[in-house]
């Protein structure tokens, strides 16, 4: 399977606990190995880490001071997603030649984001969900393979159901 790590640019923490723990939890739940959250991203870091202690899975979250540094010291392809990118179908079997960095904004990105980044990519090109973006280009990404990758180490695991909610403990299954 490919590595996907994911950076989420501008959080503001006034704004933005919710919709950035939307993005680390879809990160993790959709194959990546990491998520770096820029600034004082600490509340979605902390949900992030005992979700996959909870959970299982081998992912990292972590504040950043610099994602400037995050995109430039990256070996693979960075991907920014954004509504102006070139569409994620014509792009993708491109990018998983190499890593990739799926980049996401909160509020507006700066212009150094869409010059670094080797790819711009578009999952549409209508505004939308950043949370909504990062889900589908990391479904093409992986393509598809992530919607059945284990999630080992955690403490309880979902069974699927019909109906209602049902967990149980990970000794208890084995």
């Amino acid at each position: 399977m490919e590595r996907a790590e994911v950076l989420r640019l501008g959080h503001r923490p006034e704004r933005d606990e919710r919709l950035t723990t939307h993005v680390c939890l879809t990160a993790r739940a959709l194959g990546a190995e990491a998520v770096y959250v820029d600034g004082n991203g600490t509340g979605p870091v902390e949900t992030a880490r005992e979700v996959t202690g909870r959970f299982g899975g081998g992912f990292e979250a972590d504040t950043v001071e610099s994602p400037r540094s995050v995109v430039g010291n990256f070996e693979g392809n960075v991907a920014h997603l954004t509504m102006y990118g070139e569409p994620v179908e014509e792009v993708v079997d491109e990018l998983r030649d190499e890593p990739v960095l799926a980049v996401v904004g909160a509020g507006k990105v700066d212009g150094w984001v869409y010059g670094e980044a080797d790819y711009n990519v578009g999952v549409t090109n209508q505004p939308h969900s950043e949370v909504a973006a990062l889900a589908v280009f990391l479904h093409e990404y992986f393509g598809g393979d992530e919607l059945s990758a284990p999630f080992e180490g955690g403490e309880v695991e979902v069974v699927p159901s019909e109906s209602g909610k049902e967990t149980r403990s990970i000794r208890d299954s084995r």
